[in-house]
């Protein structure tokens, strides 16, 4: 009864907060073409795309400009025409087809706020949009835009103003994020229980697979389902078929999709390593301290240059290194650990779009001197999602350089010989900024 409970609240929910979802939308995208100097814009859902050589084709992913005004997916080739003043109009391609099934005509809540026209090729798509097209911005792939005498394709200044209002969630965003961590947090729980089973990687993907409901082509990135001394590859992509002969540690890190909306979830087990489990713990809360700095008007580079001096400080603490938390920052000693940046925005894309505007026409905000790989530079306003995800790894390429030089001296090698069976450990949270501090989407989906 509470699993219906709550799906009947949750679509109520989304009934209520979609309609004011749109006219915010409405209102960001006049104001963007009123800006770029278009009076309105075609946004395209993307294009079925063939196999080089062959009929088959790849799995289809709907642009994320076109998923903010709907959740349609499936629907290739569809667009949204939207005109400031109008009723935004959704051409819904579904051509006659015996080979695959085409796409239905929606009924679902969001429905009603759109004029939708279903046509079966795309000729009959041009013709239900207006004759006059010569004003109009289309937003899409360039090699698959249709020569329909369109204003511009993908123009600069409009992408910008649009890029730049979709880090700010609406709320109905945000019901579509917690479900996307619900059901990504249902598929962690399961993966986890699969490990202590002795599972395989892919074992594990598919026991995260089946709890989340949801196929690898609905996920929002290809899970990464690490055994042991694959963890210690940032974006490992393979899947072994057999378990290891010996367990020592488990990392995760996969995300479920709601409606577009993506959650992207990060958890390390040890297996019976007491001391790696402790290790894992120290890195928990060094992730928790960091939660907490999360809040509006904080700038998202201190953040990042802040977890190389928790890192450092713990590195020490673990006697992985021999020097204070200062030394191992100044030295480069925490990036030998710690590779990556802190976290990116969160919404319709994993790392969603903005991270570096300073405003729509206002240039990018640079990374910090010697931090190449952060995702995200902006100040937090409420209503940003973020992710925060610290590590420390046992990467040999990294270590090997570390080895060659000054570093080396800084760095306990047998406690590294010890640890790098377990490959690394990452944690990691989506965060919602609120007026006073954050909510945290990940925390809550496990807790219940």
């Amino acid at each position: 009864m509470s699993d219906v409970i709550s799906h009947a609240a949750r679509q109520a929910a989304l009934d209520a907060s979609f309609g004011p979802h749109l006219e915010v939308v409405c209102e960001r995208s006049a104001r963007a073409l009123e800006a770029a100097g278009y009076q309105s814009m075609l946004v395209h859902s993307g294009s079925q795309l063939v196999v080089f050589e062959d009929d088959r084709t790849y799995p289809f992913e709907t642009n994320a400009p076109f998923k903010v005004w709907n959740p349609l997916s499936g629907a290739p080739d569809s667009v949204v025409y939207f005109q400031p003043g109008q009723r935004p109009l959704l051409v819904l391609y579904s051509p006659a087809d015996y080979w695959h099934k085409p796409a239905a005509l929606p009924q679902a809540y969001w429905t009603r706020h759109f004029e939708i026209r279903a046509v079966n090729d795309l000729q009959a798509a041009r013709k239900a949009l207006p004759a006059d097209l010569s004003r109009t911005a289309y937003i899409g792939e360039p090699a698959t835009a249709p020569d329909w005498g369109m204003a511009a394709v993908n123009p600069p200044r409009l992408i910008r103003h649009l890029d730049f209002d979709r880090a700010v969630k609406t709320p109905y965003e945000l019901v579509c994020l917690r479900e996307a961590s619900r059901l990504g947090a249902l598929g962690h729980l399961a993966a986890a229980q699969a490990f202590k089973d002795g599972a395989s990687e892919l074992e594990i993907e598919l026991a995260f697979l089946r709890a989340c409901g949801q196929r690898e082509k609905d996920l929002p990135y290809n899970p990464i389902i690490a055994l042991n001394e694959n963890g210690s590859v940032l974006h490992y992509q393979l899947l072994e078929r057999q378990p290891p002969g010996e367990r020592h540690s488990f990392l995760i890190d996969a995300g479920a999709q709601f409606a577009g909306y993506a959650s992207d979830i990060t958890r390390t087990y040890s297996f019976r390593d007491a001391d790696f489990a402790a290790l894992i713990a120290k890195m928990d809360h060094l992730q928790q301290t960091l939660c907490a700095q999360v809040r509006p008007g904080i700038d998202w580079r201190d953040i990042h240059l802040r977890t190389h001096q928790l890192t450092g400080e713990l590195l020490r603490d673990a006697d992985i290194t021999s020097c204070g938390a200062d030394e191992a920052v100044a030295t480069g000693v925490t990036k030998v650990f710690l590779p990556h940046g802190i976290g990116h925005l969160l919404g319709l894309e994993v790392h969603d779009v903005g991270g570096f505007m300073r405003g729509p026409d206002d240039g990018d905000i640079p990374r910090p001197d010697g931090h190449p790989t952060l995702r995200l530079t902006r100040v937090l306003q409420e209503g940003f999602v973020v992710t925060m995800e610290p590590g420390i790894y046992f990467i040999d390429q990294l270590l090997e350089s570390a080895k060659s030089d000054s570093r080396s001296s800084r760095i306990n090698w047998p406690r590294i010989a010890q640890l790098r069976r377990f490959g690394g450990i990452r944690i990691e949270d989506d965060l919602v900024v609120t007026r006073t501090g954050s909510e945290n989407l990940t925390r809550g989906a496990f807790s219940i």
